[in-house]
């Protein structure tokens, strides 16, 4: 079955412009756009790739991450094939490049309902849509997102911010949490490694504060390419001026792979330089990634350990009635 798309217009001659995404691609009759996994049928949008599922596991919603949303329960996690960048360093390239290596999406359609019915089963609290990019499989994201809605479970983007306004604002009222991935402080990182623009990503993060969405940032940080630290400690003002302190900001580190396999691992050095640059732009919630430690949650008045974690694991949460038990500090978030 193919579904028809939302967030279309159809234009002369049978032609179409999908504004799902900030490429807001014009699409001839038979051809796809960027993302390859929505194409032009007589005229009509449609998704190739709905509810064709690739990856289904439940995850610690710290894995997101997430860490100031609903901090140590469990998120069932989804994801259809596809993705509207091509990042060089893509840490799931195989499924979020799924099409440049198969003809078709040789996968069984999963019913929107058995989605919501697993993360019941599970006891999850959230249904995640990641790995990929959730943008392009967004009509059944939409279609999950309703009847968890009436089960009261969240829902949550982990994603790549490259979505359009018009999008957000349909999505707004299922949307509960979103992780964007903001790749460098560079438009020459976005034109040259990842195949977009730095704008719309930036548009897309302060779209989702202004709409009450739980937001947090990751950064992958990777030697060479997106590591400037001028670069960075403009990335940290911006997230501090235009989001908001108490954003959370996830600096992670890279290993090889795809097509950037020949640069080492970001040093730990690295990763704590930037992290004193987060904190001394008056972030309150600045964390490490792919590492193991550097992911406790800190009270920004006190200091005190409020939550611990190993890596994407929460060990305690000591967390009262949203404040630190200490100092009586807001700790910024939902459900802690």
């Amino acid at each position: 079955m193919l579904k028809e798309a939302l967030l279309y217009k159809k234009l002369d001659d049978a032609n179409v412009q999908c504004f799902l995404c900030a490429h807001r691609c014009f699409i001839n009759e038979g051809q796809l756009g960027k993302c390859k996994v929505r194409g032009n049928q007589g005229g009509e949008l449609v998704s190739l790739n709905y509810g064709k599922l690739i990856a289904r596991h439940v995850d610690p919603i710290e894995k997101k991450p997430l860490f100031h949303f609903y901090p140590g329960s469990d998120s069932y996690s989804i994801a259809s094939p596809g993705c509207n960048f091509t990042c060089a360093w893509c840490q799931n390239w195989e499924i979020s490049q799924y099409m440049k290596f198969h003809s078709v999406i040789n996968r069984q359609l999963i019913d929107p309902q058995l989605i919501v019915n697993d993360a019941v089963k599970y006891s999850c609290n959230s249904i995640s849509y990641t790995y990929t990019e959730p943008t392009v499989f967004f009509e059944y994201t939409y279609d999950v997102s309703i009847i968890a809605k009436q089960k009261d479970i969240k829902n949550v983007y982990v994603t790549n911010g490259y979505m359009t306004s018009e999008m957000l604002d349909f999505y707004a009222s299922y949307l509960d949490a979103a992780n964007v991935d903001i790749k460098g402080f560079s438009e020459e990182v976005y034109q040259k490694y990842i195949g977009g623009h730095l704008r719309p990503v930036l548009e897309t993060c302060k779209k989702l504060k202004e709409l009450g969405i739980w937001l947090e940032i990751t950064t992958l940080v990777i030697p060479g390419l997106n590591d400037n630290m001028e670069e960075l400690k403009s990335l940290a003002d911006y997230i501090h001026n235009e989001l908001g302190p108490d954003t959370p900001w996830h600096l992670s580190r890279y290993y090889p792979n795809y097509q950037i396999d020949k640069i080492e691992p970001t040093p730990i050095g690295t990763l704590k330089r930037i992290y004193e640059i987060g904190k001394n732009a008056g972030l309150a919630y600045v964390y490490l990634g792919n590492v193991g430690s550097g992911a406790d949650t800190i009270c920004p008045t006190c200091n005190a350990t409020v939550i611990k974690r190993w890596g994407n694991q929460m060990v305690d949460n000591i967390v009262v009635n949203g404040e630190c038990p200490f100092c009586h500090q807001k700790i910024s978030g939902i459900g802690l």
